[in-house]
């Protein structure tokens, strides 16, 4: 059985490819799920309008990662944290903080986006990778200030 792909199926091929199937396979999966359907010329149409949406869609998600990607660089984030004697942390600094602190500042991130290699030990200015999406990709200052007890 001959079917067009609607979307990405593991193992057989990705959006708009034809492949050839079991017809169990194709009749009892990749049909009721909407993976796949028939070749016909209307099908293939339908395919190509379904990929230009797709890809405007794609492209104002871009733009709108990118505005937040020059909002988030714009943020200087200040975070008070125990300090010891000789000005050394009694904890660190975690990816939540970051979280936690960019939130404050009403910009909502997953926390998953926030790349923070280690915690951060050490007083002083440091720069946080955040990846917002696969090609946008911005860095955040973060201070990290004493507050002795």
């Amino acid at each position: 059985m001959k079917l067009l792909l609607r979307e990405k199926v593991e193992h057989l091929g990705k959006s708009g490819d034809i492949v050839s199937v079991a017809d169990g396979y194709g009749r009892n999966y990749l049909l009721p799920r909407g993976l796949a359907m028939t070749v016909t010329a209307g099908n293939l149409k339908r395919l190509e309008t379904e990929a230009k949406q797709r890809q405007a869609r794609e492209a104002e998600r871009l733009r709108s990662f990118r505005s937040l990607a020059e909002r988030v660089a714009a943020i200087d984030i200040t975070l008070k944290e125990r300090v010891g004697e000789g000005d050394i942390l009694y904890g660190s600094v975690s990816a939540r903080d970051v979280h936690a602190a960019l939130a404050s500042e009403s910009v909502h991130l997953d926390l998953d986006m926030i790349r923070l290699d280690e915690p951060i030990k050490n007083l002083g200015v440091h720069r946080v990778k955040i990846r917002l999406h696969p090609e946008v990709e911005t860095e955040l200052k973060v201070w990290v200030v004493g507050a002795k007890d």
